[in-house]
C-alpha cells in the first residue's frame, strides 16, 4: 500500500515538472515574441510612448499632492500627556504649609498641593472637594460632611477623618495664627455616628460651605511637631500632599527669584492631571514678570493686568479676560470728619461721572451694588440718583460753607486701579474739593498701615464678594475695627440685623428680601459706590491648553478648577469616521 501511494507521488511530482518547464519555455517565447522582437518598433511610437509616460507621472504626483493636501482632514492636532506648565508670580515662599499661605506665590503652590475640603466648581457655586458630600441642618447651624473613599497622601498614607479634625484643631489653636482661623471661630468639631465630621455652628450660617473651602493637613506628619513653631517645621520645607501635584524640589535662580517644581499626583482624587509637572517661578515684581514672557522663559501668569499687555512683545503669548466675582469700590470712611455727612456722601454719587470713572477700566462689567446677581435672585434693586454735576456742585458748596474740604484718596499699584483713581481725583477738584492721591503697593505694609488704621477719607479698593453672597464681613458694625473689612466704619444697627438674619437662614426666598432692604439702606446710606467687576487677565502660550473659557471664576485661584486637563503636549491622531 505504501508503496502504491509513492510511486503515484512520483508520477504526478513528474508531470507537474512536466508542465512547469513547457509553461516556462512557452512564456520565454512570448516575451520574445510580443516584447524583445517589438522594442525596436519603439521609435515609431516614442512619442506615443512620452505622453503615457507624462500621464502616467502626473497623475502619480497628483494623487501624491492630494494625500499630502488633504491629510489634515483625516488627522488631527490633540493634547496628551506630559510636559511641564510653568506659571510666573509674585511674591516669597515663606512657608510652603497651606495654613499660612499669604502671599501669592504661597496661595498657587498651596492651591495646586493640596486638597480642600470644599471647592468652587466650574459653574462658580460652592462645591465638594475633598468631601464625597456636605450638607446641613434647617437651621443652617449643623453641618455634616462626609470624605471620599479612597483618599491618599502623596507618601500613600489614607486620608480620614482624622486628618480633618486635626487640621482644624491647628487652624483654632491662637498659638498657630492660621490664616484661616476667623472662618471657624465657634466652631465645635466632632465625629458622627456614621463616621462622618460634625461642624456645629453657634448661629446659622448659609454660606458655610464656602468657608470649608480650607486645606487639610497630614496628621501622621505634624502630630508631634511644636506649634509655636509650625511655620519652621520641615513640613514646610517638603511637604506631603494631597492635590493634583506632589512637591518634588526648589531651585533658586538669579537674585530673589526661585522656582518650586512639582509632579502629578497619580492619587489625586480628581485623577492624574495630563501634565508630568507643574513649575511655580517667583518673582519681586511684575516688570520681570514681563520679561520672562517676552524671553519664553514661562509658560503664562496671572500676574498681570490688562493695562500691561502692550508690553508683551512675544507673539507667542495670548490673553484671555475673566470676570470674577469681586467688586471695585469708592469707599467713604465714614468715621472721619470730611466724610462721614450722609448729605456730601450722596452729593459726591450724584456728582461723580460714573461712566468716564470706569472707562478707565476697559472690557469690565459695571458694578452698581455689593451684590453680583450670579451669587443670589435679587430683582428689586434700589435705584440710584442719576448724575447730575451741577446740583451735586452746588449742594457741596452749601455744606462746606464755603470752605474747601480736602480729601485724602487711596488706593493700590493694581490693574486699573491706579487710573480710575486719578479720574475719581479730577471729578472731585472739579466738584469743588481739594484731593491728594496716595497709591501703594498691596503689601503688609499696606495693610497695616493703611486698612487696619483706616487712613484715608476715600479708599478705592477691590474686594472679594464670593461664590454665595455674605456681605456681613464687610458692613457689620462688629467688623469696623483694625482687624475687620468693613472699610467704610459703617454702624447701622437695622442693617446688622438684616445680614445677621440673611446670613443665618437657608430659605431662599428670605434671604433675598433681607437683602433687598439691606441694599435700599446701603444706597441711602452711601457707604460706598459700585464701579465695575474686576478682570483676571490671564497670559499663556498660544500652543498649550489652559483653563476653559467656560469656568466661571469666584477667585484667581478657582482657575485650576480644570487642572487635570491642562496640557502642553501635542500628538497627531486619524479621526474615526
Amino acid at each position: 500500500m505504501a508503496n502504491t501511494i509513492k510511486k503515484r507521488g512520483q508520477k504526478y511530482i513528474k508531470k507537474f515538472s512536466r508542465a512547469s518547464r513547457k509553461v516556462g519555455e512557452e512564456g520565454k517565447e512570448h516575451i520574445k515574441e510580443n516584447f524583445i522582437k517589438r522594442l525596436s518598433h519603439v521609435e515609431n511610437i516614442r512619442l506615443l510612448v512620452l505622453e503615457w509616460v507624462l500621464l502616467v507621472g502626473a497623475l502619480i504626483m497628483m494623487a501624491s499632492a492630494q494625500a499630502f493636501w488633504f491629510g489634515d482632514s483625516y488627522a488631527e492636532n490633540t493634547f496628551t500627556t506630559g510636559g511641564t506648565y510653568t506659571e510666573a508670580t509674585i511674591g516669597e515662599v515663606n512657608s510652603l504649609n497651606p495654613l499660612f499661605a499669604t502671599t501669592s506665590s504661597e496661595k498657587v503652590l498651596s492651591k495646586l498641593m493640596f486638597g480642600t475640603i470644599s471647592t468652587n466648581d466650574a459653574s462658580g457655586h460652592p462645591g465638594v472637594g475633598l468631601a464625597e458630600s456636605i450638607y446641613a441642618s434647617n437651621s443652617a447651624k449643623t453641618w455634616t460632611v462626609k470624605l471620599r473613599d479612597n483618599l491618599k497622601w502623596s507618601d500613600g498614607t489614607p486620608i480620614t477623618n482624622e486628618d480633618v479634625l486635626f487640621t482644624i484643631d491647628l487652624i483654632k489653636d491662637p498659638v498657630v495664627s492660621s490664616i484661616y482661623d476667623a472662618s471657624l471661630s465657634g466652631v465645635k468639631v466632632t465625629t458622627g455616628e456614621n463616621g462622618e465630621i460634625v461642624f456645629n455652628l453657634a448661629t446659622g450660617y448659609a454660606d458655610f460651605i464656602s468657608a470649608l473651602n480650607i486645606p487639610v493637613v497630614p496628621k501622621h506628619i505634624l502630630e508631634g511637631a511644636d506649634r509655636k513653631t509650625l511655620v519652621e517645621n520641615d513640613f514646610s520645607i517638603m511637604p506631603v500632599t494631597s492635590g493634583a501635584f506632589s512637591y518634588n524640589a526648589a531651585q533658586s535662580s538669579a537674585g530673589e527669584d526661585k522656582t518650586y517644581y512639582l509632579s502629578a499626583n497619580t492619587d489625586y482624587y480628581k485623577g492624574r492631571p495630563l501634565l508630568n509637572s507643574f513649575a511655580i517661578h517667583t518673582y519681586t515684581n511684575k516688570n520681570d514678570i514681563i520679561n520672562a514672557i517676552n524671553n519664553g522663559s514661562v509658560t503664562a501668569t496671572a500676574e498681570l493686568s490688562e493695562v500691561d499687555a502692550e508690553k508683551i512683545s512675544s507673539g507667542q503669548f495670548i490673553q484671555k479676560n475673566s470676570s470674577l466675582n469681586s467688586g471695585a469700590f469708592i469707599f467713604f470712611n465714614m468715621s472721619r470728619e470730611n466724610t462721614k455727612n450722609q448729605e456730601l456722601r450722596a452729593a459726591i454719587r450724584q456728582g461723580l461721572n460714573l461712566d468716564k470713572i470706569r472707562s478707565a477700566a476697559p472690557e469690565t462689567l459695571s458694578l452698581n451694588y455689593p451684590l453680583i446677581s450670579s451669587q443670589i435672585n435679587v430683582t428689586a434693586f434700589p435705584s440710584i440718583p442719576e448724575h447730575n454735576f451741577e446740583a451735586a456742585k452746588e449742594k457741596i458748596a452749601q455744606l462746606a460753607a464755603e470752605k474747601q474740604i480736602h480729601l485724602d484718596i487711596a488706593t493700590v499699584n493694581s490693574g486699573y486701579l491706579p487710573n480710575v483713581a486719578e479720574v475719581v481725583k479730577t471729578e472731585l477738584e472739579a466738584l469743588g474739593f481739594e484731593v491728594n492721591l496716595s497709591s501703594y503697593e498691596e503689601n503688609q505694609e499696606f495693610i497695616t498701615n493703611i486698612i487696619s488704621k483706616r487712613s484715608y477719607d476715600i479708599l478705592i479698593y477691590e474686594i472679594e464678594l464670593g461664590a454665595d453672597p455674605d456681605l456681613l464681613p464687610y458692613y457689620h458694625s462688629s467688623q469696623a475695627s483694625a482687624g475687620g473689612l468693613n472699610l467704610s466704619n459703617y454702624r447701622d444697627t437695622l442693617s446688622d440685623d438684616l445680614l445677621i438674619g440673611a446670613r443665618d437662614t437657608l430659605d431662599e426666598s428670605l434671604r433675598i428680601k433681607k437683602y433687598e432692604s439691606f441694599l435700599e439702606r446701603w444706597v441711602n446710606s452711601v457707604p460706598a459706590i459700585g464701579l465695575y467687576q474686576p478682570n483676571l487677565t490671564y497670559f499663556y502660550n498660544k500652543n498649550v491648553r489652559t483653563f476653559s473659557n467656560d469656568v466661571r471664576l469666584v477667585t484667581p485661584l478657582d482657575r485650576f478648577c480644570d487642572i487635570t486637563d491642562w496640557a502642553v503636549n501635542k500628538t497627531t491622531k486619524n479621526k474615526t469616521p
